[in-house]
């Protein structure tokens, strides 16, 4: 199968389950690799044909801003549907870091895998 992926989408959003992560907005960081039949674009050259990351990059973005989650695991189920409703994107796998949410560690996340193998 062949992917389409996004590494590193930067997102502001409201996040955590404690009092002062629902005042404030923390970086989050996105990686997507999305199932995607590359054949046709490839040979037609053709944007309609390809899976458009600039729209998949806003729609994650903004699944992510407007859910205003307590738990990442919650967001990035929330996302992997959205994409497939959205983009009818079958398999995902979504990687949600969220940068010094824990002292001593560069970033701590949810890795998820829906739908067919890649």
């Amino acid at each position: 199968m062949d992917c389409v992926f996004i590494e590193g989408l930067e997102v502001e959003a409201i996040i955590g389950v404690l009092d002062w992560e629902r005042t404030v907005e923390q970086r989050l960081l996105v990686d997507l690799d999305l199932g995607w039949d590359n054949r046709r674009p490839a040979t037609s050259g053709a944007l309609e044909d390809a899976l458009d990351y600039a729209a998949v990059a806003g729609v994650a973005r903004d699944c992510l801003r407007e859910g205003r989650f307590h738990l990442l695991e919650t967001a990035a189920e929330e996302l992997a549907s959205v994409l497939n409703e959205r983009f009818g994107v079958t398999y995902r796998r979504i990687v949600l870091r969220k940068p010094g949410a824990v002292p001593g560690t560069k970033s701590v996340g949810v890795t998820i895998v829906r739908g067919g193998e890649a």
